[in-house]
């Protein structure tokens, strides 16, 4: 194909989603039409270094061989039971995930979304049934600067007004407080508290990381006030800071994992809710559900996306190379940059000025990343990628940012 008729079919494809798709987002002017590990290549043929990873879906990159391997497999067999039946690959995908959380009891979704959902339901029903709180009475602390999802009763609680406008009315039981502050969320701690949840790292809101000890403190403070710690690490786990969840950099179990994303490694949305017995034994026929939620296509692909984790060891990946990338990083001289902050493979660079036009000037590059928080460029490369591609994405942020 010509580059003349390359970049018309470019053009035909953006015009197409402009046209028939909804505009709630502002995407990258590219079309991309293959990938493979960290890098990806558009229609017209030219290839980019992914630092982005679907938000920290593709901790294992793009289509890898071994879960591509079991998705066809599995998909030759049988996809979809409902759970009106049982199938042989839940069972087991709720094992290996319990083991790995360290908990008892797994509930499966589809999205990060549903996955939050089940854990308000679990937790304000632990709430009732358990601590004996008044009917209709439970609250949930959440922290300003939270994104935990896009359903009505998730952004009703979130601080930013885009999330809500035009979407309530909302749904009641839920206090904020800043985030990383341990007074304050003591302050709102009360009988009828029944949870706090909480992302160990923000990644929406910026790459905002609280204070050292702020997570140990805010579990051991749940402990005493009988609170369920419930950790959203839908992009934080699995490997993207250096540890299989964002909350062992401090040592915190917490009473509810919330996981989504990576867990399919990109092939199938798959996610799940994973607590103590007490909490999700709750949970009675016909209280909770979802058709596809469990699925053995998607039971089966996220066993295999935690296998690679495993077996290719990208975790201690991640950790050994987030040391590298952050140096990269704070060696770049520029008056535009404000901060940058990371864990493991997981970094923003906060700008004095909008983000939007230097990840544009990167996609030019070759690189492909989002600017969050408006000021913000969010790096998260798929833990698969190489330490030389590493420090040549950080080459040519460096080079939009200081202009050599």
């Amino acid at each position: 194909m010509s580059t003349s008729s390359s970049q018309a079919r470019t053009s035909e494809l953006l015009a197409l989603e402009d046209r028939f798709g909804a505009h709630n987002y502002h995407p990258l002017p590219i079309v991309v039409a293959e990938a493979r590990g960290a890098w990806v290549t558009d229609v017209e043929g030219r290839r980019y270094l992914d630092c982005l990873s679907a938000y920290s879906a593709l901790n294992q990159g793009h289509v890898h061989p071994e879960i591509l391997k079991v998705f066809i497999e599995q998909a030759s067999r049988v996809t979809l039971t409902s759970r009106a039946f049982r199938n042989d690959q839940l069972p087991l995908l709720c094992e290996e995930l319990a083991a790995l959380c360290r908990l008892d009891t797994v509930l499966p979704m589809n999205s990060g979304a549903e996955a939050v959902e089940t854990a308000i339901k679990a937790a304000r029903r632990w709430g009732y049934e358990r601590k004996g709180i008044a009917a209709d009475c439970a609250t949930i602390i959440v922290c300003d600067g939270n994104f935990h999802g896009r359903t009505t009763t998730i952004v009703g609680f979130s601080s930013e007004d885009e999330y809500k406008r035009g979407f309530g009315p909302f749904t009641p039981g839920f206090v904020r407080v800043p985030y990383g502050d341990i007074d304050a969320l003591e302050a709102a701690i009360t009988p009828e508290t029944c949870a706090f949840l909480v992302e160990p790292i923000q990644c929406e809101a910026g790459i905002r990381i609280p204070p050292a000890g702020y997570l140990r403190a805010a579990a051991d403070l749940c402990r005493r006030h009988n609170v369920l710690f419930v950790a959203d690490e839908i992009q934080t786990g699995l490997g993207r800071t250096g540890a299989w969840f964002a909350c062992e950099h401090e040592g915190v179990q917490p009473d509810i994992y919330v996981l989504g994303k990576a867990l399919s490694g990109g092939f199938y949305p798959v996610s799940a809710c994973v607590g103590r017995r007490e909490v999700m034994e709750l949970f009675t026929p016909g209280s909770h559900g979802s058709t596809f939620g469990g699925n053995p296509l998607g039971a089966a692909v996220a066993r295999a996306a935690l296998k690679v984790l495993r077996d290719e060891q990208l975790i201690e990946r991640s950790a050994r190379l987030g040391p590298v990338l952050m140096d990269a990083l704070r060696a770049i001289d520029s008056p535009v940059v404000a901060d940058i902050r990371g864990v493991g493979l997981l970094a923003g660079v906060e700008l004095h000025e909008p983000a939007r036009p230097y990840c544009e000037r990167l996609l030019e590059r070759g690189v492909l990343c989002k600017e969050t928080h408006d000021y913000v460029v969010r790096l998260a490369p798929p833990l698969v990628i190489d330490e030389a591609d590493l420090l040549w994405m950080v080459e040519q942020l460096k080079v939009v940012l200081t202009g050599s």
